[in-house]
């Protein structure tokens, strides 16, 4: 059974137009990512008492993996449906410096990821994190959820470690 949602579903309007918090090219002023590697079409709300944050995607046929990725039943990647939540909970480490270090944030690791139901071209990703553990100037621990419909899609947890842009500091030991 899955858990329930960070945030109360009914309180996001999804319908169109979203009238997010912040937008792409606010979203491109603090995460690094750009074309295909965009993986955020909005932020709806930011909850800085509680280190956590809510955003979407919007997924359309034109995302690079729908012609290679099953092409007869494109459905997305469980990697992308994570790299989403990574973009998401990056975007609210570096706005709100969280880690407190590092020019970037990367992947420290994944735990109990799971994938619930698949997510296809022209649905509307909505996707929750909240900060877990945090640990300045060393990790910051994220619990993600993703929801399609109202439908709980995929959830888990993950490390957000910060990297430099010195490479001889980047790789230092996150523990």
């Amino acid at each position: 059974m899955p858990a329930p949602p960070f945030y109360p579903l009914e309180q996001f309007d999804l319908t169109d137009p979203i009238r997010p918090l912040y937008g792409i090219e606010e979203i491109r002023a603090v995460n690094p990512q750009r074309f295909e590697m965009e993986q955020l079409t909005g932020i709806l709300m930011i909850d800085e008492p509680n280190h956590g944050l809510v955003g979407y995607k919007d997924l359309t046929d034109k995302e690079f993996w729908v012609r290679g990725h099953m092409p007869d039943f494109a459905l997305m990647p469980g990697v992308m449906l994570c790299e989403c939540a990574a973009q998401l909970a990056g975007f609210y480490a570096r706005k709100y410096k969280v880690l407190g270090g590092g020019d970037f944030l990367g992947f420290g690791g994944m735990e109990e990821v799971r994938f619930r139901s698949p997510v296809f071209p022209g649905d509307r990703l909505l996707l929750m994190a909240k900060v877990f553990r945090l640990r300045p100037g060393k990790r910051a621990e994220f619990d993600f959820q993703g929801y399609v419909n109202g439908k709980m899609v995929f959830s888990g947890r993950m490390i957000g470690v910060p990297i430099f842009a010195d490479r001889s500091r980047s790789g230092e030991e996150s523990e």
